[in-house]
C-alpha cells in the first residue's frame, strides 16, 4: 500500500509539472504571435526580431496581372523592415486592431498557430529553441479578401 501511495504522489507531481510546462509553453507561444503582430501596429523591429527564427520563410499565393499564379515569399529581413516601416504614419490599422491568436497544436518543440488580424490570417509554425524561447519559422498567410492576392501592375 505504501508503494502505491508513493507512485500515486509521484504521478500527481509529474502531472502538475507537465501541466505547468504546457501553460508556460502556451503563454510563450501566444506572446511570440503577439510580438509578431504588435510590432507592426506600433513600429518595433526589436519586438519583431524577438519573434522570428533566423530561417523564417513567409509565403502566400499570388497572381500576376496576366493571371499567372506563383508563390510570393517574404524574408526575415523584409519582416523586420515591415515592423519598422509599415505603420509609420499610424494609419495602417484601426485604433483597436484585431489580434486573435489560436494555438492549433503543440507537440514537443513544435507548434501550429493561427493569427487572425484585421486584413489577413497567418498560419504559423513555431519551434522551441534550446533556450526555451519560441520562434516563428514558417508563415503561410492570406488576405481575408482573396481578390487582393493579385499584382496591381
Amino acid at each position: 500500500m505504501k508503494h502505491f501511495l508513493v507512485i500515486l504522489v509521484l504521478a500527481g507531481i509529474l502531472s502538475m509539472s507537465a501541466q505547468s510546462d504546457d501553460a508556460k509553453d502556451r503563454a510563450a507561444i501566444r506572446q511570440t504571435a503577439l510580438d509578431y503582430i504588435e510590432s507592426q501596429h506600433v513600429p518595433a523591429p526589436e519586438q519583431m526580431d524577438k519573434a522570428l527564427h533566423t530561417e523564417l520563410k513567409k509565403r502566400t499565393y499570388w497572381k500576376k496581372t496576366n493571371d499567372t499564379e506563383f508563390v510570393l515569399e517574404t524574408s526575415r529581413d523584409t519582416m523586420l523592415w515591415v515592423a519598422e516601416n509599415y505603420n509609420k504614419e499610424g494609419d495602417a490599422f484601426p485604433p483597436s486592431p484585431r489580434k486573435d491568436v489560436k494555438i492549433l497544436d503543440i507537440d514537443g518543440r513544435v507548434a501550429s498557430v493561427k493569427l487572425t488580424a484585421d486584413d489577413w490570417i497567418d498560419y504559423m509554425h513555431m519551434m522551441k529553441l534550446e533556450d526555451d524561447s519560441w520562434k516563428i519559422i514558417n508563415v503561410l498567410w492570406k488576405f481575408n479578401d482573396q481578390s487582393k492576392h493579385i499584382s496591381k501592375e
